[in-house]
């Protein structure tokens, strides 16, 4: 059985575990200086938690496999840390998460990701978005992210096809 629900304090660890797991990706192939072990830290993920992010979870009889964190910042909807379970992966998890939170998005959605991210980068377009040129990338990010310069410059943002974000 499968459901999608909203992970709460008692998943951190759980959580944790599958953003590192699947993180291993990215390993290689984003700056070295960009990568660390465990890529995200338990206190980073409870600070994320902490200023606002509500993390979804894919569940299949009774373990959680993938999350999905959804943000609402300045009249904007942030779509964050997306990551699948190494071993689960290409089933459809993270596609029935990202529609999940399209469904109670109700603002505009933007999504960041590694530019060397090519999997993650298709994923998305796979799901209607659109990567925006780099001028524009550069004041979203600074306007709705709080990350460092270093992950801008490294950095991609998606937006909903059509979106007022796109135009020049």
């Amino acid at each position: 059985m499968t459901k999608i629900r909203e992970c709460i304090q008692a998943d951190i660890d759980v959580m944790f575990d599958i953003i590192n797991d699947a993180a291993i990706a990215y390993k290689g192939h984003i700056p070295d200086d960009c990568w660390h072990e465990p890529y995200m830290p338990l206190e980073h993920l409870e600070e994320e938690i902490g200023a606002g992010i509500r993390f979804f979870g894919y569940e299949e009889d009774g373990e959680l496999l993938g999350i999905m964190g959804i943000q609402d910042v300045k009249g904007i909807t942030l779509f964050r840390h997306a990551y699948v379970r190494t071993a689960h992966r290409n089933r459809g998890i993270g596609g029935q998460l990202i529609q999940h939170l399209m469904m109670i998005a109700t603002r505009p959605v933007m999504i960041g990701t590694w530019k060397t991210a090519s999997w993650a980068i298709k994923f998305y377009e796979d799901h209607g978005f659109v990567l925006v040129d780099e001028a524009t990338k550069n004041k979203l990010l600074k306007k709705y992210w709080t990350i460092p310069v270093r992950q801008i410059e490294t950095s991609v943002v998606l937006v909903q096809a059509g979106s007022k974000y796109l135009k020049k």
